[in-house]
């Protein structure tokens, strides 16, 4: 039987063979909200996951932006986004990925993050050394907001928008370079790799950060989660390389 990681990224890896072969082609639209999109190949990549998931690990659980499957009463957990940049990947921008992590008694044991437009997979076992396509990363040894390029999120609803440009104001009068990506997972799996110094978001789901908390804390950057009151899912998150001072733009 197959370890979890070598599980999770072979998940992965077939999730983004899907979305490459979709990639710029016509897409059903399931859901088109103000400020997001839910199409059809979010719920068949997440699907593809699924059964890659729980045929190997029947007993387990999986829980996702797609919604969950499994054992609901297991103590582990599979933390799925099966597109996390569905908005680029719909507008034919090629910086999205796959993120799956599994979740142990409440502990992120396992992260995987793969981009399959790039072809990049970011791998981490707790523990473990963090890996970009089998090579050890870790986070930037930059230590000034000055030589520091931050990405910075502004959510989707009133609060979240207005925290988030007031901040990225603030911070575009201190940073190198100020970036708007949208794919959360591709910019922690940066942080990691030592591309961004900081990422910082007032509203985020889980989904998005599991295997990027762990891939940035084991490169040795520092994750901060703030549960948003009364939303289970959504978290208000300072992910940095833990050598800047991030709480001047806060």
């Amino acid at each position: 039987m197959e370890n979890d990681l070598a599980l999770a990224t072979e998940a992965a890896l077939a999730a983004g063979k899907l979305l490459r072969a979709h990639f710029g082609k016509s897409l059903v639209v399931d859901e088109a909200l103000h400020h997001d999109i839910k199409l059809a190949l979010d719920k068949e990549s997440q699907d593809l996951i699924t059964e890659i998931l729980l045929t190997a690990r029947p007993g387990d659980a999986l829980y996702g932006e797609e919604g969950i499957a499994g054992n609901p009463d297991s103590a582990r957990q599979w933390i799925v986004d099966p597109i996390d940049g569905t908005v680029n990947f719909f507008y034919g921008i090629p910086h999205f990925c796959v993120s799956i992590a599994l979740r142990v008694d409440g502990e992120i044991t396992v992260g995987v993050i793969h981009d399959p437009m790039v072809g990049e997979t970011w791998t981490v076992e707790k523990g473990g050394p963090p890996m970009l396509d089998g090579v050890p990363i870790q986070v930037s040894p930059r230590t000034t907001l000055e030589e520091s390029i931050l990405f910075v999120g502004c959510g989707k609803d009133t609060e979240a928008l207005n925290t988030g440009i007031a901040r990225f104001h603030k911070a575009s009068l201190r940073a190198r370079k100020m970036r708007m990506m949208g794919s959360a997972a591709l910019g922690m799996a940066y942080i990691a790799s030592g591309r961004l110094d900081a990422y910082v978001e007032s509203t985020i789901s889980l989904w998005d950060i599991a295997a990027g908390q762990l891939l940035v804390e084991s490169a040795g950057g520092k994750v901060t989660l703030t549960q948003k009151p009364g939303k289970a899912d959504s978290w208000a998150i300072v992910a940095t390389n833990g050598k800047i001072p991030i709480e001047e733009i806060l």
